[in-house]
């Protein structure tokens, strides 16, 4: 079994950064650390947002020309475990993400790796951002768009009625 991508993207929130990348030219992610615009998927046209040295590449999505999400080195050490899956739901994003102004906000959801999983990617471990400028690139792992979020990431069950918690 080779490694499993680390990053994927709905199909509705694919078609999003389609019209983005119409409007603005290539774009990239970074996985959002909390502060100002929560945890969230913040979009960029790619080189807005300088990745940092210790910056960590999860994937390149097929889409768009390729979209690079990278994730801070210290979140991705506690995330390394999580395959995050970029959704989009109704409402407004961050305030410096591109999607803010469509009404729709990116969405990061996860899943957590199997232990077979985890003992595939450790044996493929996650470009650096000083490592992606040296001119590393990330084997192609396949398709990162999947249909609903929930192909990748069970989504909570609502409640039946009549109990309570």
């Amino acid at each position: 079994m080779g490694a499993p991508s680390r990053a994927l993207i709905t199909e509705a929130a694919a078609d999003l950064l389609r019209r983005l990348a119409d409007r603005h030219g290539p774009l990239m992610f970074h996985q959002s650390g909390g502060c100002c615009d929560g945890s969230s998927p913040m979009c960029y046209p790619a080189g807005d947002f300088i990745v940092g040295d210790r910056d960590v590449l999860l994937a390149v999505l097929d889409v768009a020309d390729g979209v690079p999400v990278w994730i801070s080195g210290p979140q991705f050490d506690a995330w390394k475990h999580t395959q995050l899956v970029i959704d989009v739901v109704p409402g407004r994003g961050g305030g410096f993400s591109l999607e803010s102004p469509e009404g729709m906000r990116f969405l990061s959801r996860g899943r957590a790796f199997t232990a077979e999983e985890n003992g595939a990617l450790a044996e493929q471990p996650a470009l650096t951002g000083a490592q992606y400028e040296a001119g590393a690139r990330p084997e192609s792992a396949g398709t990162h768009v999947v249909a609903d979020a929930v192909d990748a990431c069970a989504l909570p069950a609502a409640r039946p009625a009549g109990l309570h918690g």
